[in-house]
């Protein structure tokens, strides 16, 4: 007979972890699963963003931009922002998906944000190095100069995207149509990011206009860690983009934890 009266209950932290550890693997399982075409299209995305992109360069004979190789530039832009646009994607809609989870109530609705946020933020990483090895093998110098600014730019838009992934997640569920207005802006957004243009070539006073944009920070700095002699924009501060996202994972905590038992009894 077993005897259960010297087994030590749980520590809140170790029941936590429990639950983010089944919550990654089951929606690691369901990312890649959910459909025949969902891990081809995890890694097809960002090869067409590229490759669309690196034709238009190549027709208006650019190797290089801002004075770094044009397939350098284009690999570290894509990537960095999709850090920022894939984890705010799939946070957003963490909370409805997930609602039959809710009868656990080790389970709260946070909990499947931040694993998602995580899982996207490692797929992410992921991808980036497997472009990178991929951008070698063709001949491309991807040799980075500042790894510790790559990884900041990184993760100060992996917060933004955490952020923003956070209040929506909230707006959403009481707004549904919120979503399609975020869903308009995100191709501008793409642009004013300097994804797809140097922002440092842009004249004044448009250019202090797309600084305002705390990604565009995140991009540019990534882009300069990769080479210190690319021409990034002159207002470039890494410090802008890390408190906006602070600001936007404070506010989005403020409504989960307002909105908590909502969001679990809708």
């Amino acid at each position: 007979m077993t005897d259960y009266s010297n087994h030590q209950p749980r520590s809140s932290w170790a029941i936590t972890l429990s639950v983010w550890k089944a919550l990654f693997l089951r929606e690691a399982v369901t990312r890649i699963t959910s459909s025949r075409i969902a891990w081809i299209w995890l890694f097809l995305e960002p090869i067409v963003h590229f490759a669309f992109m690196m034709f238009m360069m190549t027709v208006v004979h650019s190797r290089t931009i801002g004075g770094l190789d044009t397939a350098e530039w284009l690999i570290i832009g894509l990537m960095s922002f999709f850090m920022f646009k894939r984890v705010s994607a799939q946070t957003k809609n963490a909370i409805k998906v997930n609602m039959a989870l809710y009868t656990y109530r080790q389970v709260q609705p946070i909990d499947t944000i931040f694993v998602r946020a995580y899982l996207e933020g490692f797929l992410g990483i992921l991808l980036t190095i497997m472009l990178s090895v991929g951008a070698v093998l063709f001949g491309v110098d991807m040799v980075i100069d500042d790894p510790l600014m790559v990884m900041a730019a990184f993760l100060g838009l992996w917060l933004m995207g955490l952020g923003w992934g956070l209040m929506l997640s909230v707006l959403d569920f009481f707004l549904p149509d919120i979503s399609k207005v975020v869903d308009m802006l995100s191709t501008p957004l793409y642009i004013l990011s300097g994804v797809m243009m140097p922002i440092a070539a842009i004249p004044e006073p448009y250019r202090r206009w797309i600084e305002l944009n705390p990604l565009a920070h995140g991009v540019e700095a990534s882009r300069l860690g990769v080479s210190s002699f690319y021409h990034a924009m002159p207002g470039l501060d890494l410090a802008y983009l890390y408190k906006f996202a602070f600001a936007m994972i404070f506010f989005g905590l403020l409504l989960q934890r307002h909105y908590r038992f909502q969001l679990v009894a809708k």
